[in-house]
């Protein structure tokens, strides 16, 4: 694809965000037809986010961490995006339904970088993993399709180019010693309204959140691209994406790892 139609499709979806908006498709000759067209407008519209008053990138995300959405999109590994400042809160926040299009949840694992990443020394396996992370916190990540179409007909090459469908980000306030924590086997359990919604487990993010912040590290370190200390890794979600309204107040459970809470207004 040439450069002009990639910067377009990047300001097309920027503006869509920018307006909370929804879109049935980019235009033809700017629809991603693999995944390094996706990620090079993935990367476009991340400069165009960062154009925004005092924001910046605070680490990334992760999605299609499970083999059922995998299948669902007809890939074979994960995919990410960016979080960003702007775009991220601390648990007990409200958020404005109006600030969104058709907004799911997703109670994920984060991580927090110790220090810049030396990617000259990848591969990283799971014995270097505690030398590279400094806490572990539970978060939301609030995806938002952009697409007015269903996740199978959206393909996985629009999902890259909007960001990897990330919108919003909210972390717990607290932040926790990740050696002190089995991640094969941890509950995850989402309340809205008070009611429990769904159940799920942190064994389905690559059967472990850590597996998943291995995946990005040495997927990015291929690509040149460093995580830098204090960055965050969000690591897919523990449960299906969950919609949500108006009205809801939301609590993710984390057992030991305690609570993330949303107001939806």
């Amino acid at each position: 694809m040439k450069i002009n139609n990639l910067l377009k499709a990047a300001n097309i979806l920027f503006k869509h965000k920018l307006n909370c908006s929804g879109l049935k498709s980019l235009p033809k000759n700017c629809i991603p037809k693999n995944t390094t067209e996706a990620y090079c407008i993935q990367n476009l519209l991340k400069n165009n986010y960062l154009t925004l008053k005092e924001n910046f990138s605070i680490g990334k995300k992760v999605g299609c961490t499970n083999k059922k959405a995998q299948e669902q999109i007809n890939v074979n590994e994960p995919f990410y995006g960016n979080l960003f400042f702007k775009y991220s809160s601390i648990s007990g926040c409200n958020l404005s339904s109006k600030n969104f299009f058709q907004p799911y949840l997703e109670p994920e694992i984060a991580f927090k970088i110790k220090n810049d990443i030396n990617i000259n020394k990848a591969p990283f396996n799971n014995v270097d993993f505690y030398n590279l992370i400094d806490k572990i916190l539970p978060c939301i990540e609030i995806v938002d399709f952009r697409f007015t179409k269903n996740l199978k007909k959206i393909g996985i090459n629009n999902l890259i180019a909007t960001n990897g469908a990330s919108d919003y980000w909210i972390r717990s306030e607290k932040f926790y010693n990740a050696k002190k924590y089995d991640l094969n086997d941890h509950e995850v359990k989402v309340y809205i309204n008070n009611k429990l919604i769904e159940i799920g487990n942190t064994k389905s993010v690559l059967n472990n959140p850590v597996n998943s912040a291995l995946w990005i590290i040495n997927k990015l370190a291929l690509n040149g691209e460093p995580l830098l200390k204090d960055q965050y890794i969000s690591t897919g979600t523990c449960t299906k994406a969950i919609p949500i309204y108006p009205g809801n107040i939301i609590k993710a459970d984390f057992g030991t790892l305690g609570k993330v809470e949303i107001n939806y207004i």
